[in-house]
């Protein structure tokens, strides 16, 4: 692992007292501008303000994972392991904190054991030193690899709640969930809510509920979505009852549906049992650099509204309102938004009650579109949400609906294994196919998660490395002729010519 200047595990022995200072993880590099800027914050706007970040003292920073990955290939021309490792270098007493989707790593699918093993590895290789795990049904089966790997690597791994409101998300379900992610020893809990959900009241007693399974040493993290406005409340809140971190983006890219403004948090919890120890000038002085980063590149988050109190009503976290937008653009049918929104309940119930997250919000979202489209419901089910409802992305919190459950079933029953059992491994492909552009073992990652888009990207990148590396204006075969045809001529001194801009000059 990279030789860094903190301990992954240290400044974790919190108190989980009356007099507990909690700590601060920053979003700014990875969820804040994945929620505000569609995840388009560059390596390059990045750079300036990290030195300075570095120095603030922050618990971690949240800076690879979820969209980024993809994001860096598919839209920015960048290479998402380089990027790690030049914020590994200029923010050396920093912990470096990634989120994997579990058993789905950064994509949409499972990938197979081997894949996973050594994408952790080679994670906490090239710098990171928290890893948050999560799976989107709550299913700790899909979490299981990740947690052993980078248990392995020395990594502190924090397992995740995925927070939602149904009928069989009660307090006893988590409760549940918890206790089997510590069974897997894990080094912290995650309460994750992407939709801004959590009330203030309900984040006080689900930690509460939490602190006597988890025990009173295994630190417990907020992480939420200022979308609803009550983000900041369920923190207050938590803290309270015991939760010793909270996730937080420096106000520039903040609020909406990012998460809670750092400097706020700061200034709330300053003079209280539960001081940050952060100093808001210095969290200022960056939140000033980063708005005028954003202002000269003309890319400034762009929000639509601060607060939408729609969410507590469809449960539809802000960027999965952007992707049913986009699907209904394709078909010319924006305005039947509100008809989808009412369709996704009925179809998430159908479903089990997923938590609406990636992948499952997806695919959930995708099965609202068509049923509005169609005319009629379930006309055509994807081949995501017919694996979905067969058990091959996990347990569904609720049993599926028995009549859609017959639509896909076919004479098959569900699987109740965990779901990669099935798959077989995918380094070896992985590393032949994509031999032709495949440098390191970084690169073959990359591919195996992404193969389209990663050969794109490897493409265009040979690309722009020969246009960089320009062929010699003169044949070398010309050069050598003139240098002999110079040493044989000894009446000449000395000789210069140029040749389609190459100057050359002998002398003897």
């Amino acid at each position: 692992m990279t030789s860094i200047a903190v301990d992954p595990h240290s400044e974790w022995q919190l108190s989980t007292g009356s007099t507990s200072r909690v700590g601060v993880t920053d979003t700014t590099f990875r969820d804040a501008h994945q929620s505000l800027l569609a995840t388009r914050m560059t390596t390059a706007q990045m750079l300036p303000v990290a030195s300075r970040m570095n120095r603030i003292g922050f618990h971690s920073m949240e800076v690879w994972g979820g969209a980024t990955f993809d994001a860096c290939i598919r839209f920015l021309g960048e290479d998402p392991w380089e990027r790690l490792k030049v914020l590994r270098r200029e923010m050396p007493d920093t912990r470096l904190q990634m989120l994997v989707r579990g058993q789905n790593l950064l994509g949409y699918r499972h990938y197979p054991d081997d894949i996973v093993e050594r994408f952790i590895r080679r994670s906490v290789a090239n710098g990171i030193d928290i890893i948050r795990t999560f799976d989107a049904l709550n299913d700790v089966r899909n979490m299981r690899k990740t947690i052993e790997t980078g248990k392995e690597c020395g990594a502190h791994v924090q397992g995740t709640l995925v927070y939602t409101v149904s009928p069989v998300h009660d307090v006893d379900h988590y409760m549940a969930v918890a206790r089997d992610l510590v069974a897997m020893g894990i080094d912290s809990l995650c309460i994750k809510d992407m939709a801004g959900l959590l009330k203030p009241d309900a984040a006080g007693r689900l930690v509460r509920a939490l602190r006597p399974v988890v025990g009173t040493l295994l630190p417990i993290q907020m992480h939420a979505h200022s979308l609803s406005g009550m983000a900041s409340m369920a923190y207050w809140e938590a803290i309270q009852m015991g939760a010793n971190a909270v996730d937080t983006a420096i106000s520039p890219l903040a609020l909406g549906s990012s998460q809670p403004a750092t400097e706020t948090m700061v200034v709330v919890l300053r003079d209280t049992p539960f001081d940050t120890g952060l100093d808001i000038d210095a969290l200022v002085d960056v939140a000033e650099s980063i708005e005028r980063i954003f202002r000269d590149a003309g890319n400034a988050p762009i929000r639509q509204t601060i607060i939408d109190t729609r969410v507590l009503s469809h449960q539809v976290p802000g960027g999965m309102i952007t992707n049913l937008l986009a699907q209904l653009d394709q078909q010319r049918a924006s305005h039947r938004l509100q008809e989808v929104l009412r369709e996704l309940p009925r179809v998430r119930a159908d479903f089990g009650y997923p938590p609406l997250v990636t992948p499952t919000s997806q695919i959930v979202g995708t099965q609202a579109v068509l049923n509005v489209l169609m005319g009629e419901r379930y006309k055509i089910i994807p081949a995501e949400a017919r694996d979905y409802l067969l058990g091959r992305y996990g347990r569904p919190p609720h049993p599926i609906a028995e009549h859609l459950f017959e639509r896909v079933a076919e004479g098959r029953q569900p699987i109740t294994h965990r779901p990669a059992d099935d798959l077989e491994p995918g380094w070896e492909p992985a590393l032949a196919e994509s031999a032709p552009w495949a440098t390191s073992e970084e690169d073959v990652l990359t591919y195996a998660m992404f193969p389209q888009v990663a050969t794109n990207y490897f493409k265009a990148r040979a690309r722009k490395l020969c246009g960089e590396r320009r062929p010699f204006p003169v044949a070398l075969r010309q050069v050598n002729e003139m240098v002999r045809g110079f040493a044989e001529a000894t009446a000449l001194d000395r000789f210069e010519c140029e040749v389609n801009g190459l100057r050359l000059r002998l002398v003897r």
